[in-house]
């Protein structure tokens, strides 16, 4: 089984906080991934957004002062609940606003990858599983988060995200 966390960046005011909508929004856009994806407005992890935040969470361990932007890539923002009598199938959704796409996209910016490595990395190591591997698809993610917040944050968009599965 494949699931994925799907985000998207879109400017705030094309933005109907109801669940509905923006499942179908996110639908739809998840059906244009590749050209999103190739025009820099979307990206997605498969499986493994819970280690990637796992591997962010280590910025607390490397800083003592400093803040919680570390939580934003991942599981920031607020979720979008769905609405008396919507269909309970569709995907759970969450919107991080642009001041929160920012600090997100800072956090990204002047973190080490390397250092978060050091300390989180054997963690994040399934057994049987060759390290240099598993590091390079978290270093993939990694600069994927980069890329995709750097630009939603110039653009002073806010991210959408929705799990697939």
């Amino acid at each position: 089984m494949s699931i994925h966390m799907h985000m998207r960046a879109v400017a705030e005011s094309e933005i109907r906080d109801d669940h509905t909508w923006l499942a179908a929004f996110m639908s739809e856009a998840w059906g244009n991934h590749p050209d999103e994806y190739a025009a820099g407005i979307a990206e997605s992890i498969d499986k493994v957004w819970d280690s990637v935040n796992g591997l962010y969470a280590a910025a607390g361990v490397l800083d003592a002062d400093a803040d919680d932007s570390w939580e934003l890539p991942i599981y920031g923002g607020r979720p979008v609940a769905h609405g008396v009598g919507a269909d309970l199938s569709q995907p759970p959704l969450g919107i991080l606003e642009p001041p929160g796409v920012s600090r997100a996209a800072g956090f990204l910016a002047r973190v080490s990858f390397d250092e978060l490595w050091n300390v989180a990395g054997a963690k994040l190591v399934w057994s049987g599983c060759d390290e240099a591997q598993v590091r390079q698809e978290f270093l993939d993610c990694h600069t994927g988060l980069q890329g995709f917040y750097g630009r939603a944050a110039a653009a002073g968009h806010a991210v959408v995200r929705a799990v697939w599965a």
